[in-house]
């Protein structure tokens, strides 16, 4: 897909913006966005690092007692010595470790951000999708499995394990095939 501003680049750079109902989709180069500060069209001067540094600094829990934030020592990635408080400002990592190192504080913010959800799933290619699918499926029903056994629902384990069974019996069907 083309650019929207220049109409010669390919645009990377996918937003949508929904106001009173009405959704409009913009698609613009990195070297557009970049013209502009990193500007979502039309919001008024926003940049991309303004909602990212908004999301990161939502509230500390304060402790009642000491009214304090709980969070007393500054994390800092063992590897490369990035700071939390460096990340919010510049907006990326230093190193791959520093998703391990920041989990505690990313996993709040990824799990507003994706709907309660804080793992990325990623998109499934339609080519391969079913298997992928399948594989999700079977991994929620596992879950399920799980749970009913700790709960001492056999029965209901029985039935969630046959299901497992026979999604595996697809996949391996699918693979033969």
């Amino acid at each position: 897909m083309k650019c929207q501003e220049c109409g010669q680049r390919q645009a990377t750079l996918h937003f949508t913006k929904i106001i009173n109902g009405k959704k409009t989709e913009f698609h613009i180069c990195e070297h557009c966005a970049k013209e502009k500060g990193e500007q979502f069209p039309g919001s008024n001067s926003f940049s991309i690092h303004q909602l990212l540094s908004g999301l990161l600094h939502f509230e500390q829990p304060i402790n009642a007692e000491q009214g304090k934030s709980t969070e007393n020592t500054e994390l800092s990635c063992e590897k490369c010595g990035m700071t939390y408080e460096q990340f919010t400002r510049v907006g990326r990592f230093g190193c791959a470790d520093c998703y391990q190192n920041f989990d505690s504080k990313l996993e709040p913010l990824l799990k507003r951000v994706h709907s309660g959800n804080h793992v990325h799933a990623g998109k499934i290619p339609v080519r391969i999708g079913g298997g992928i699918q399948l594989k999700r499926e079977i991994d929620s029903l596992k879950k399920n499995l799980r749970a009913h056994i700790e709960q001492e629902e056999f029965e209901l384990a029985a039935e969630v394990r046959d299901q497992i069974r026979l999604l595996e019996k697809q996949i391996n069907n699918q693979g033969e095939g």
